[in-house]
């Protein structure tokens, strides 16, 4: 079974802008894809869908064999929270909060204890390498390490599938570098891993390139 099946996916904006135009592909369980295309091409809204964070205007969509345009939003949200992990170019980390609570916080929203929360939390970020900055805020910690800390936040609630939109793109080379190596760990332990990126390192390393120019597979 494949973690993703797309067939003939199209979306179609309000005022008839079409983002995807008949996009079909798959990626198989265990699969490591970098999704690539200029700027404007239908790479995000596609990581959204492939998310549950958009519907398709029409097309098939099954995750993990399970055909998503029959599930409610209720269902969307509880299927997003305990299979999808998400990691974001702008890091999205709350500035206010902790490294470990901004960790630990999918894991209150999955309505684990306090406890397990923060445990797990500090082992996520151990895993990482920030097991020592698990008290730091984000404005203290460097871009790498927010974005470290973003993909400790990913993984918190388990999921089977990790996506990333341009993981390295407020980065510089090293932590580029640093970031990929982590995708691949995780990837060579069994994740499935969809990134959007116009880095040519992630596109290098991927099993498999899915290139979309215009809405369309190039």
């Amino acid at each position: 079974m494949n973690a993703i099946q797309v067939d003939g996916l199209t979306r179609v904006y309000a005022g008839g802008y079409q983002a995807l135009k008949g996009v079909s592909f798959a990626v198989g369980q265990g699969d490591f894809t970098a999704i690539m295309g200029p700027s404007g091409c239908g790479k995000s809204t596609l990581l959204n869908i492939l998310g549950l964070l958009d519907r398709p205007t029409a097309g098939q969509y099954l995750l993990e064999g399970a055909e998503t345009a029959l599930l409610n939003d209720a269902r969307l949200t509880g299927l997003r929270r305990a299979r999808i992990g998400f990691v974001f170019q702008a890091f999205n980390l709350l500035p206010r909060l902790s490294a470990l609570e901004n960790v630990a916080l999918p894991m209150a929203y999955a309505g684990a204890g306090v406890e397990e929360r923060r445990e797990r939390a500090r082992e996520l970020l151990t895993r990482v390498g920030l097991g020592r900055k698990a008290e730091n805020t984000p404005l203290e910690l460097s871009g790498g390490e927010r974005q470290r800390v973003g993909i400790a936040r990913s993984l918190a609630n388990k999921p089977a599938l990790l996506l990333a939109d341009e993981p390295t793109g407020n980065l510089d080379s090293k932590s580029s570098a640093e970031i990929l190596a982590l995708f691949k760990e995780l990837n060579g332990e069994g994740m499935t891993v969809v990134l959007v990126t116009h880095d040519p390192a992630i596109g290098a390393a991927a099993g498999k390139i899915i290139r979309i120019r215009d809405g369309v597979l190039a």
